[in-house]
């Protein structure tokens, strides 16, 4: 339908709601692209250059972009692009980054469009040559055996040639008895061994390992040279101290790693594990320094050293930093199940300190200051097995009265600056008793706002007056700082920014150290976390016609406590006054609107921890349009220097707002109104308008508003662009523009892989669209029944209005350049013309190209110039050639002003002599004709 308005404005409408179509193009710095053999897309670049993949999509609405990888998004490794992009853009792209990437494109109609391609990382890496012993020749000299093997190790890809050079000769295996090449297995990466059999003086050379990949995305061989001499001899190294080191916390270290042999030179490295090397580290040739040590810097150091002779030699140190923990237990006798000291019954007490390693600490007791001594009732354990490893006892058996005293355990380190430690336990009948666990009351329940500080409270009372230790009940949940267990010593547990994941229920129990080694008493207390109601939703746009009914509905998801306290409504900041709602029931207001209540409302839920929002912008505002990108051909000619443009689009959601009458265009900072004349646009149907007098080669920002008897809707912009190349790809179904002609005897048929008739024929016709995608269309004539031979077929290009004959400056008739992509496969191919159709006071056919018979499998270019002398379209005519193997086809179709880029200046001088002559023939026929 098109409606015509004064000013020279015409609109015209049809539906149009177009499901997403994506297509995935390349350009950065791409070696090759080229298909595999299930017809996907390999996109092969150099290690370290710019991969840039571009989605070009169709389809209305816009379809929305999303860039993922195989085995998942990978968008940390997309750097600083955007996943959600049309065009994605890799900056240095690296080995790891290879990979299927896929284009996703969804606009909500139909299914998702999903397209791939694999990029293929192309690199060499600088060899490694290492030269290796036979295994018998352990004790003797090194080259006293007499075979030798060099080994040569590349990461490449694709797969690399190795070469083997003595000197600069290159080493041929057939023309020399004395070596073999060979590729070993098992290995990593790729290997190649140069085995030296015999060992003769001129082995004694230079050895030469190059690799190539055959220049590939241009990337160089790369070599590595090795000296053999008889001088040549694997690494040996020794170490400046003893395989275990014991330091005092503060302490320096230093770690020297000697080499003793070797030649070549070796070089030395030291790594440390578990983890890396400590921040604080110095590395001085062979010689690692460590200054002022802490615990956390103990374990096991690695001395390496590699010539790339022979295997490396390494040297292991296990660094012990010393510990100060100290720690003490009071067992009551066990048999007995007694927890409580009494006369007459055993009692242990024992004594621990965290040091590594636990042979290096010395214990000793004393009883009343004096030391103490094995006897018949007092029992000294050196490592008691019943306690943790390292732990010394001291046993009291059939306790006496005598034995009440105040014992102490002191641990010293022999050679080390750790002062001694020293623990004093009073053991008498009121000095010791069971520990008794308790939560204050009103304190099992805690109660704080998120956000908030706060600390849970478990009393504990005996003597000696244990740790207590805090954990969570649900066994997979950490505490907040991440460890399982948190130790406080006065019960009280310190919680900083509460926030709702750490409600629940925490259990403290007793430790069974510094105290009574008996029973563990357990108390709960349960954390309950405060928070404002979870409303939904934050924000609705809200469109309705005036002089309707709103309901508008603020729905509380989750409230802690659940009890609201205040709803209330507000519009644009005012309050609404009303009756007091039922809190219990979902906050909801109803009201009729009108233009003088459109705006901003706000319900506000509180609770006795806070408030939280629902807002909805409400409006009788017309929902924007949503431009159309996909025009076909929006670019028309128009006479001097100036052209017009096809401006499309669709009106999201047209009845949910009052009647759209007309848009506001604007079009750079002038306004005019397009009246759609009661005509209203209804969903999916595609509106348009002709922009005229735009001048070449300018570009304008066209913004669009929606107006209804009340109010306008929001501007939306885009730029528009005069562009001489537009190239036809057939993947719309109104296939930019071009017609079947009436006057022919069959039509050209849109179609690509997936649409193929499977019961065609298999040696006539494409496998994919020009671009190698099995998705992308073509057109194409089917030459089986009922066609016969000499049947045509023609297809129209869209007019193109030429009114000015003359270039510029008087150079002549404007020239056009028509490129085109066909298919001739199969052994009865007929022909395949291009005409030029010339409309002036009769139409005038010309052939500006033809082509006949099998043309190979492949697609193939054409292009030619073309000076018309008014209005013009192009015809395609296909001629059905003697049986059925001989579908033609097309592809990717453009009409560019200016002259081609000549590809072949021979064919092209004959076909423009061709063309003139076949013009000056026609004109002069128009004028014998009197036309």
């Amino acid at each position: 339908m098109a409606i015509c308005l004064p000013l020279h404005v015409c609109v015209s409408m049809r539906s149009l709601t177009a499901p997403a179509n994506a297509q995935i193009v390349h350009s950065g710095a791409a070696c090759n692209v080229k298909d595999d053999n299930i017809s996907e897309r390999i996109y092969t670049i150099k290690e370290g250059d710019t991969l840039v993949l571009q989605c070009i999509v169709k389809g209305h609405p816009r379809p929305q972009v999303r860039w993922t990888k195989t085995a998942g998004s990978a968008s940390d490794k997309f750097q600083e692009t955007s996943i959600y992009n049309e065009t994605l853009r890799i900056e240095g792209i690296q080995r790891v980054q290879g990979g299927r990437y896929y284009c996703k494109a969804e606009n909500g109609v139909g299914v998702a469009a999903i397209k791939s391609i694999r990029v293929d990382v192309q690199y060499l890496d600088t060899p490694v040559l290492t030269v290796h012993q036979t295994i018998s020749d352990v004790r003797g000299s090194y080259y006293q055996e007499k075979t030798v093997f060099l080994r040569c190790t590349v990461n490449s890809n694709p797969p690399a040639r190795f070469i083997w050079k003595r000197g600069s000769m290159l080493i041929e295996q057939s023309k020399d008895n004395g070596v073999d090449i060979y590729e070993p297995l098992y290995t990593q990466g790729e290997t190649k061994v140069l085995k030296l059999k015999n060992l003769r003086p001129k082995d004694f050379a230079d050895y030469t390992c190059q690799v190539s990949v055959r220049n590939v995305c241009n990337i160089e061989d790369k070599s590595v040279t090795f000296k053999l001499t008889n001088a040549t001899t694997p690494p040996m190294i020794r170490l400046s101290v003893n395989d275990t080191v014991v330091v005092d916390p503060g302490q320096d270290v230093v770690l020297t790693c000697e080499v003793i042999a070797g030649f070549p030179l070796p070089t030395v490295t030291w790594s440390r594990y578990p983890g890396p090397l400590p921040l604080s580290a110095q590395l001085r040739g062979a010689t690692l320094i460590l200054r002022a040590v802490t615990p956390a810097d103990a374990g096991f150091y690695n001395c390496t050293a590699v010539n790339n002779v022979g295997n490396p030699a390494r040297k292991n140190i296990n660094l012990v930093v010393r510990s100060n923990n100290l720690t003490f237990q009071i067992t009551p006798d066990s048999n007995k199940d007694s927890e409580t000291i009494q006369m007459g019954r055993d009692l242990k007490l024992s004594c621990h300190v965290d040091a590594t390693p636990q042979d290096k600490v010395n214990y000793t007791w004393y009883k009343n200051g004096a030391p103490v001594f094995n006897s018949d009732n007092l029992i000294l354990l050196r490592s008691d097995p019943d306690m943790a490893p390292g732990t010394s006892s001291l046993e009291i058996v059939d306790m006496k009265f005598r034995d009440l005293a105040t014992y102490s355990c002191v641990a010293n380190f022999p050679g080390s600056r750790v002062p001694e430690l020293r623990v004093d336990v009073n053991i008498s009948q009121n000095s010791v008793s069971p520990p008794m666990l308790s939560v204050p009351n009103g304190g099992q329940v805690v109660s704080v706002r998120e956000g908030g500080n706060t600390e849970l409270v478990c009393l504990v009372e005996g003597k000696p007056r244990p740790p207590i230790l805090w954990s969570r009940t649900e066994k997979d949940l950490l505490m907040p700082s991440g460890v399982t267990t948190v130790e406080t010593p006065d019960g009280r547990l310190r919680l900083k920014n509460v926030s709702r994941d750490m409600m629940g229920v925490y259990r403290c129990q007793t430790a069974q150290y510094n105290g009574l080694n008996i029973k563990r008493r357990e108390a709960q207390v349960q954390l309950n976390v405060q928070y404002a109601p979870i409303v939904s939703p934050v924000f609705e746009d809200r469109r309705s016609r005036n002089y309707q009914m709103v309901t508008l509905r603020c729905t509380v998801l989750r409230s802690n406590p659940p009890r609201l306290t205040d709803i209330r409504w507000y519009r644009n900041g005012e309050l609404i006054r009303m009756p007091m709602p039922d809190m219990k029931e979902t906050p909801e207001l109803k009201f009729k609107l009108e233009p003088t209540n459109n705006g901003s409302y706000e319900c506000r839920v509180s609770n006795s921890a806070g408030t939280s929002t629902c807002t909805f912008n409400v409006s009788a505002k017309p929902y924007n349009a949503e431009f159309y990108f996909d025009t076909p051909n929006p670019v028309r000619i128009l006479k001097g220097n100036n052209y017009s443009y096809n401006l499309q689009w669709t009106q999201k959601e047209p009845k949910a707002t009052d009647l759209i009458i007309g848009y506001w265009i604007n079009q750079n900072l002038l306004s005019k109104q397009i009246d759609l004349k009661g005509k209203e646009p209804e969903s999916g149907v595609l509106i348009s308008h002709t922009i005229s007098d735009l001048r070449i080669p300018l570009s304008y920002e066209v913004r669009l508003a929606p107006i209804t008897t009340y109010s306008t809707g929001d501007y939306i912009s885009r730029i528009i662009q005069y562009s001489e190349h537009h190239v036809c790809g057939f993947e719309d179904d109104r296939i930019c523009g071009f017609s079947q002609d009436r006057s022919d005897v069959f039509d050209w048929t849109r179609q690509n892989h997936l649409t193929q008739n499977p019961k065609r024929s298999a040696n006539t016709g494409p496998e994919t669209d020009r671009s190698g995608t099995k998705e992308g269309y073509y057109m194409y004539i089917e030459a089986s029944r009922p066609r016969v031979q000499g049947d045509k077929a023609r297809l129209l290009s869209p007019l193109f209005n030429v009114t000015s004959v003359r270039g510029p400056k008087g150079s002549g008739r404007i020239g056009y350049c028509v490129a085109f992509y066909y298919h001739m496969k199969g052994k009865h191919i007929g022909t395949l013309n291009v005409l030029l159709r010339v409309r002036s006071i009769a139409s005038v056919d010309t052939v500006v190209w033809t082509k006949s018979g099998h043309q190979g499998p492949d697609w193939k270019k054409a292009f030619f110039d073309i000076s018309p002398s008014g209005p013009f379209q192009i015809v395609f005519e296909g001629i059905r050639g003697p049986s059925f193997e001989g579908d033609i086809a097309i592809d990717d179709v453009s009409i560019t002003l200016g002259k081609c880029k000549q590809e072949n200046t021979v064919a092209s001088a004959e076909l423009n002599i061709l063309f003139s002559v076949e013009i000056w023939r026609r004109e002069k026929m128009l004028l014998v004709w009197g036309l």
